[in-house]
């Protein structure tokens, strides 16, 4: 480097490391080829701005001349114009040898060549576009001297002639390609006389000493005569560039053995010539960051600096170089006209963005509209009827021949005609096509055809009809995936909304639908058609919209939930019950299996919208302050960004290394904060997910992040492993506060509305309240108190609070632990409300900022809406899932305790409930002929209480512990108690005697009575025992398995039992053997239940995987294996499998877990699901007939089940 620019470079160095950001001036110096890929590695690694800064002038300053100037034009293309300006003296003085121009790069030489060729100048404004400079420069040389074509084809206004002319500003290319210069013709469209004066003016300047004729040609031949012997004799070796040619005829008056370059709209131009043809496709986008770099040029501004509106006008004009720099031209001369000009583009008035340029159209209609009239006649209205197509929408070539009822063959012809002129885009996906238009001849199309825009939308659908019904829709279907998606768009832009209705409004669209794209776009639909569809039937458009909002979750998995059984358990008044049922009805007569559930209309649905965003576990989940948006996050290392009314996703994106634990909007919407486990904060932009910021200083794992409610003075709250709070401005680069005070992980925390409190919770069981401005701890409320005396085990009692958020008037706090939400009175401290709905372990709540609905996510993968009004009101009773049922003749009597601890006797037919008393009870029972009903409570007592006269018995000798398990014997007069201790007590309550059954050494998990007052019990031990309850002898000891025996069965002819093990085996025993029969093994998980079949040929079992098998008693054989796993590698019974029971005839199985399945135990194949509201169901009773079914979810609701005939 010269001494002179290497001293303006040292004198300047500290000003230049201060300013400059490094990454985009880099992007210039490698494109320019002076910086490589390894020193910009190096330059990044270094940890500031000023430190990279400084790393790359000290590159510089080892480098030569041309380094210099290509880092000088990277400052002013990036808007550095006054550091610039420091170097523009020490700007090297150009050798004579190079030629080369300081400030461009170009030499003299190509400055002449270029000058007498007519090559047109850049424009005042002027971006690389590298890669396809370099790609036409590749096809020239390939050329190699001889005769031949380069073309550069693409649509209007994508840039092709200044990619043109920028290809032969190269001084080897012309040295070494062309030597005999460069000459450029402007075609256009044109006539023959018009094509007659362009060759003329060439010839006249080809031929200037006018040494081979004094005369013009006078006709196209004797001019394509003339230009062929010019070239040939005092111009060799030159290049020809022929710009905007729109006809092939055109060229032929070129074809001359000449070298020549073209752009062109319809790159089958050369069709018609001869000789070696190269083609360079030009897209129509110059990519994001290309484009704010014109616009910044435009208006003199940094990129970083441009308003939000610059990357509007980016996105809605998908890039197009032609619309960037009109807008540009005309922001430079108004420069506050960012909106307006935004608004012209969204409203498609492409006449008010018009600017005179170097450009041959004035205005973006003309360029697209003359395009459009170049095409053949009988293929126009052809083109016009793409003007039903959305944006952003590829086409299969399946849907264009429904439309135009042709066969492929002849559809491909006209739609390659489209291609080859730049009016449409082509995308090849292994056999088919799929074709797309830019956004803007979207806009132009829809903009010139208005007035018959309804009638066209009214062809699709009328030939659609033609071909296809909506619910035969399959996915090897080409077009299949396109009706799905927009088959309700064409209907309500053609008006026509009977169809609209009919379609919405059925079963068999939204199965079909749902099946191959999921609810939240159907849900989408519901909302955006909401005018039409309730001019029909408001109700009936609620009662869809309602079944899947709530649904969401079911329908987006696999396998694929019966829609029909999902719609028999909506309301009865619903419309979507009143088809589901006219279905299944049809349905059961061809031998499929429904269910009723009689006694649904107790229940009250407090969701809203159930959605499915994550793969896995969601931590937290938050509304946008607009309420329009939401954002979660979770242990798929995701955020996702979707519409808070129909659940439609917007974003994702890879935001962590680690498991992502919360996410929180800022004030103003436009950034989104996300925490992790890799100890990292970062800011997204919440629009488009760039990355803005990264804070990287708590020293454990980042629990909970969240924004002040006020954008003046955005402060940001952080809570993590570490046990500390931290507040940060986000002006500033270290943290304004820290916050001690817990005695655990912090796991949440909310500032008050009004930004004076700061609420966090923690593990330490504690939701604290913090002095924004003095950061003092301001309240303590101590959450675990309100677990104690629950239904919980007490070993179970660790209770972490996990989230909290305020009311939007801060007179409320509601607050996550375990599956629990409690709302609170900030004030009283006392509890409002709770709601339970999910699956699993509740991560995160948050209210809408109106506060009319509020947000849950869980490791059950889902995100609840909830409404606040109907949670608070809900006054539903929840059951213990340990219930009692006796069917007898056609009544269904159900013996339940609520979580108020009431016992009630519930008619499972009529709905009638009797509450019977009130009192600490842990299990309960029924006598057979539902004379008495029998208690246990949490102190070891035990009661009787006769039904008629509520006479109660009380047992004079208590178990040591909470009691059990009770059961009545056949004749009524005995009842059996077991509890935590090892023993079982036999209480003849009629006589008030007592028998103890002392023999297992650990707690005794259940007992099952036999014949002839025999009693079978199994235990943590590993044994079974069998008894005779008169006598309290033990008769029988079976020393089965080496862990907990967790369940038994008796065959029905009472020779054989069966027992299955933590050790993840079953054994079929004989009673007269001491030694099993058969040790079934095969399960990878704890087998948790048996059963054998009527005949007691057959016997299942159930394990932690979900994994049913069915075994061949008498040789222990597997016959069948049941819910193997699904396509997301999840168990298909949603968890344990807790309880088996054969049909009377042997051919179906029912089975408890995560959910109700019914099997066909020949094929071993699912009839039917039943999916719960809750889940983990322990126990299923079924009627003898195995047509009525009882069981209580974990969220405490009763199901009563009725197959339907």
């Amino acid at each position: 480097m010269d001494a002179k620019a290497r001293n303006c470079l040292l004198q300047h160095r500290e000003a230049l490391e201060k300013d400059i950001k490094t990454s985009y001036i880099m992007d210039h110096m490698i494109s320019d080829g002076f910086l490589t890929i390894s020193e910009e590695e190096k330059v990044r690694n270094e940890p500031t701005q000023q430190q990279r800064a400084a790393m790359l002038i000290k590159m510089i300053l080892k480098k030569d001349n041309d380094s210099y100037v290509s880092f000088y034009n990277a400052l002013l293309h990036e808007g550095y114009k006054d550091l610039a300006a420091l170097l523009h003296d020490g700007i090297p003085v150009v050798s004579s040898s190079s030629g080369k121009d300081s400030v461009s790069g170009i030499t003299s030489y190509v400055r002449t060549v270029l000058c007498e060729g007519g090559v047109p100048q850049r424009p005042v404004v002027f971006v690389t576009r590298k890669k396809l400079v370099n790609a036409i420069q590749q096809k020239l040389s390939k050329l190699k001297g001889e005769p031949g074509w380069v073309t550069i084809h693409g649509m209007a206004g994508c840039g092709k002639s200044v990619l043109a002319a920028e290809a032969v500003r190269d001084h080897s290319l012309l040295e070494g390609c062309f030597p005999g210069g460069v000459h450029w013709v402007s075609v256009g469209k044109q006539d023959k006389s018009g094509l007659l004066m362009k060759l003329q003016n060439l010839c006249t300047r080809l031929d200037q000493d006018e040494s081979f004729s004094q005369r013009l040609p006078l006709n196209i031949e004797e001019a394509k005569d003339r230009l062929r012997i010019l070239m040939l004799r005092k111009h060799p070796r030159s290049l020809l560039i022929l710009d905007d040619v729109w006809d092939s005829w055109v060229l032929k008056a070129f074809d001359n053995q000449c070298q020549i370059l073209l752009t062109t709209r319809d790159k089958s131009v050369t069709d018609s010539v001869m000789g070696p043809k190269y083609v360079v496709p030009v897209e129509s986008s110059l990519g994001k960051e290309k484009g704010l770099e014109i616009l910044s040029l435009f208006v003199n501004m940094k990129k970083a600096d441009l308003p939000e509106q610059a990357h509007s006008i980016i996105k809605e004009c998908k890039g197009s170089p032609l619309v960037v720099s009109l807008i540009g031209a005309l922001l430079r001369d108004f420069p506050n006209r960012w909106e307006y000009y935004l608004k012209q583009l969204q409203n498609k008035q492409f006449k008010r963005i018009r600017k005179s340029s170097s450009y041959d159209y004035e205005a973006l209609d003309e360029a697209m509209s003359i395009s459009v009239e170049m095409l053949r006649e009988d293929i126009k209205d052809y083109y016009i009827d793409l003007s039903i197509l959305q944006k952003d929408v590829k086409v299969p070539t399946k849907v264009l021949c429904i439309l135009w009822d042709m066969e492929t063959e002849e559809v491909e012809d006209i739609l390659q005609e489209f291609v080859n002129k730049s009016l449409l885009f082509c995308d090849r996906n292994g056999k088919s096509f799929c074709y797309y238009l830019h956004d803007l001849q979207v806009d132009f199309l829809t903009e010139k055809n208005c007035s018959q825009l309804q009638d066209l939308h009214k062809k699709i659908i009328t030939q659609f009809q033609r071909y296809h019904q909506p619910h035969t829709l399959s996915p090897d279907q080409e077009d299949c995936m396109y009706w799905c998606n927009f088959l309700a768009y064409h209907m309500a832009s053609a008006k026509m909304h009977k169809e609209l209705c009919a379609l919405m409004f059925s079963l068999d669209w939204i199965k079909a639908k749902t099946e191959l794209v999921g609810p939240a776009h159907l849900i989408h639909e519901f909302v955006e058609y909401r005018h039409i569809l309730d001019e029909k039937d408001c109700a009936v458009s609620e009662n869809f919209q309602e079944f899947l909002s709530l649904n969401g979750h079911l329908l987006g998995r696999q396998p694929f939930p019966n829609i029909i059984q999902l719609g028999l358990c909506e309301p009865e008044t619903s419309e979507v019950y009143q088809q589901a049922k006219l279905q299944a009805k049809q349905e059961v007569d061809n031998g499929m299996l429904y269910l009723e559930w009689i006694n649904k209309k107790n229940i009250t649905n407090l969701s809203r919208l159930v959605v499915r965003p994550h793969t896995d576990a969601v931590y937290h989940a938050c509304f946008s302050e607009d309420g329009q948006r939401i954002a979660s996050c979770g242990a798929d290392k995701t955020l996702q960004v979707f519409k808070a009314e129909t659940g439609e996703k917007l974003l994702e994106i890879k935001a962590h290394e680690d498991e992502v634990l919360c996410c929180a909007f800022s004030t103003d919407d436009r950034f989104i904060s996300t925490c992790s486990v890799d100890k990292k904060v970062k800011i997204w932009n919440s629009m488009t997910g760039e990355l803005v910021h990264t804070y990287d200083e708590h020293s454990e794992q980042v629990n909970c992040c969240h924004f002040t409610n006020s954008s003046h003075h955005l402060l940001l709250a952080t809570g993590s492993s570490d046990c500390f709070l931290k507040l940060w401005d986000l002006n500033q680069k270290e943290c304004r506060n820290t916050m001690f005070g817990h005695t655990n992980s912090v796991n949440h925390c909310r500032f008050s509305p009004d930004d004076k409190l700061l609420a966090s919770c923690s593990a330490d069981g504690t939701l604290k309240l913090w002095d924004v401005t003095s950061a003092n701890e301001r309240k303590s409320i101590n959450v675990k108190q309100f677990f104690l005396n629950s239904e919980d085990p007490q070993e179970d009692m660790e209770v972490i609070v996990k989230c909290c958020s305020w009311s939007a008037d801060g007179a409320r706090i509601m607050v996550a632990a375990k599956n629990k939400i409690f709302l609170w009175n900030i004030d009283s401290c006392s509890k409002v409300a709770d709601c339970r709905g999910h699956l699993s372990w509740v991560h995160g709540v948050m209210f809408s900022p109106d506060g009319s609905s509020f947000l849950t996510s869980s490791d059950d993968q889902t995100i609840r809406l909830w409404e606040t009004k109907k949670v608070c009101k809900n006054s539903a009773v929840m059951l213990k899932q340990e219930v009692d049922v006796v069917f007898q003749e056609n009544e269904v009597m159900v013996l339940a305790v609520d979580h108020i601890r009431r016992l009630q006797l519930i008619n499972g037919k009529t709905g009638q409930i009797d509450y019977l008393t009130e009192a600490q009870v842990s299990c309960c029972c029924l006598s057979p002929h539902l004379q008495y009903i029998a208690f246990g409570d949490e102190n070891g007592a035990i009661e009787i209480l006769e039904l008629v006269n509520n006479r109660i018995f009380q047992s004079r000798i208590r178990h040591k512990t909470t009691v059990w398990h009770i059961e009545f014997t056949a004749d009524e007069k005995t009842l059996i108690s077991s509890s935590d201790d090892s023993e079982i007590q036999v209480w003849n309550w009629h006589l008030d005697k007592f028998i103890f059954l002392r023999a297992h050494q650990e707690t005794v998990k259940d007992f099952r009575l036999l014949k002839n007052s025999r009693l079978l019990s199994w235990s943590f031990d590993g044994t079974v025992k069998v008894w005779n309850i008169v006598t309290g002898n033990k008769e029988k000891d079976f020393v089965c398995h080496q862990g907990t025996v967790l369940s038994c069965d008796i065959s029905h002819d009472a020779t054989k039992f069966s027992s299955t093990s933590a050790d993840k085996t079953a054994k079929i025993w004989s009673f007269d053997l001491l030694l099993p029969l058969h040790e079934l093994r095969g399960h990878n998980g704890c087998v948790r239940c048996s059963a054998f079949s009527v005949d007691s040929t057959l016997l299942a079992t159930g394990d932690d995987n979900g994994e049913i098998r069915i075994w061949n008693v008498s040789n222990g054989e597997l016959l069948h294996l049941c819910a193997p796993l699904s396509e997301e590698g999840a168990a298909t019974h949603g968890g344990w499998v807790t309880d088996l029971c054969f049909s009377p005839d042997g051919k179906m199985l029912i089975s408890a877990g995560g959910y109700i399945k019914w099997w066909n135990v020949v094929t071993g194949e699912s009839s039917q699901t039943f999916y719960t509201n809750g889940t983990n169901l322990k126990k299923i009773h079924v009627s003898p007939d195995f047509k009525t079914y009882v069981t209580v979810d974990n969220l405490g609701i009763l199901y009563i089940l009725q197959t339907l005939e």
